[in-house]
């Protein structure tokens, strides 16, 4: 190779390289002395944020894993039960049920997703019907709802396709009003209660249920559990409140392993006793593992605390107990019945719920923010309606109205 040659594209391999190696703010010089415009260096380009899909239905119903998730999904219908979801006549905005399929009525392919109380007014099925059949993505945590797969502590709502994001700002919390539709009782029993809401649906209420009432002996209420409590699997047997164990209805008494009788509105909190009145009606009376009992106390109910022995899925501490999940509501409709029911005009204490724990003697009960969610979490079942009737129709002749409708939770003490 011609020297000049080689000398001429040594000189261009070393000014291109001194052009790589010196910042792009820096001039360079050029052989002449002369300054040169700054050159810009060629930069890599910015890596690509990845975009995660939304899971669908069928990955989300897979992976209740208790994380914050995305899902992807037709709305086609409101869940209203472990396995019921209507699809019209929606009884309130708290829950959709969400698919994969815009048609599907299959309850195990479908994910039930709470609504938080701002954003029902936008994205509740009662107040938005034309929401059927909507493709929806949905934020929140893959957990259990309504003791099904679902969604809960949701934080946003979009249509699919749209970088609209949740949860609505023109939403405002709205508390539903009894619909008068899903129960039979409605045009008889409470028929001068539906569309009342507020205080004057609790004083309507406490009117009905104090009304024609046969009030018990403490002595009897062992006889009206083994009725009211009776294992549907087994006759001869009851079902422990707090523990969910199946115990003879023989083997109730003092002793360890024995089953008694657990109030569930403490009897401590008012100081009522068990003088026939608030100590001895049924609807908040539960039987009760001996030491399960003693555990719980008069503790009030709240989330947290350490696992309570012999009750599985149960926490407590110095100050509350938590029941397991499957009664978390059964417990929070007694609350609120004992609160309507006995408000201080029958010569016994007003009692009511309030938003503390350590009550201690006072006639309160709390949290009832949380008792108010576990109303949400965990709807009346089969076994709970049950009792409803057996004390309505055999014990006492009168009924839990938030065993007949729960929203009327909402409706009385808000959201």
């Amino acid at each position: 190779m011609p020297v000049v040659i080689a000398r001429r594209r040594l000189a261009a391999f070393v000014t291109g390289l001194a052009v790589a190696l010196v910042p792009p703010s820096v001039a360079l010089t050029t052989a002449a002395g002369s300054s040169a415009s700054a050159l810009p260096l060629p930069r890599a380009a910015a890596p690509a944020l990845a975009v995660v899909a939304p899971l669908t239905v069928s990955q989300a119903i897979g992976s209740q894993s208790s994380q914050s998730a995305t899902v992807r999904g037709y709305v086609v219908g409101q869940p209203t039960a472990t396995s019921t979801v209507v699809r019209s006549d929606f009884p309130n905005d708290y829950a959709l049920a969400i698919a994969d399929s815009p048609t599907e009525t299959s309850t195990s392919r479908m994910l039930y997703v709470q609504i938080p109380s701002a954003s029902r007014a936008s994205w509740g099925l009662k107040s938005n019907p034309s929401l059927m059949g909507r493709q929806l993505d949905v934020t929140g945590v893959l957990s259990a709802y309504f003791s099904h797969p679902g969604m809960t502590s949701t934080t946003a709502f979009a249509f699919s396709g749209t970088s609209t994001s949740t949860s609505p700002t023109s939403a405002t919390s709205t508390s539903p009003v009894p619909t008068g539709t899903t129960n039979p009782y409605d045009s008889t029993y409470y028929a001068s209660a539906i569309g009342k809401t507020g205080t004057a649906l609790h004083a309507e209420l406490h009117r009905i249920i104090s009304s024609g009432v046969t009030t018990l002996s403490y002595d009897q209420v062992w006889t009206a559990l083994k009725d009211t409590d009776q294992d549907p699997a087994n006759a001869n047997n009851v079902i422990e409140v707090y523990s969910g164990r199946s115990i003879a209805k023989s083997d109730n008494g003092g002793g360890v392993d024995q089953w008694n009788r657990e109030h569930v509105w403490a009897k401590s909190h008012g100081n009522f006793g068990t003088a026939n009145g608030p100590g001895t009606d049924v609807h908040h009376l539960r039987p009760e593992d001996v030491t399960v009992n003693s555990t719980r106390g008069n503790l009030d109910f709240d989330n947290g605390g350490t696992a309570v022995a012999q009750c599985t899925g149960c926490r407590s501490d110095v100050d509350s107990f938590e029941p397991r999940d499957a009664v978390k509501g059964d417990v929070a409709r007694m609350i609120f019945y004992m609160a309507v029911r006995w408000d201080g005009g029958d010569g016994f204490p007003d009692l009511e719920p309030d938003d503390v724990v350590g009550n201690g003697t006072a006639p309160y009960i709390g949290k009832i923010s949380v008792l108010k969610q576990w109303n949400l979490q965990d709807p009346p079942d089969a076994f709970e309606k049950r009792r409803n009737q057996v004390i309505f129709d055999t014990w006492q002749h009168n009924r839990n109205p938030f065993v007949d409708h729960p929203e009327w939770v909402t409706a009385i003490y808000g959201s």
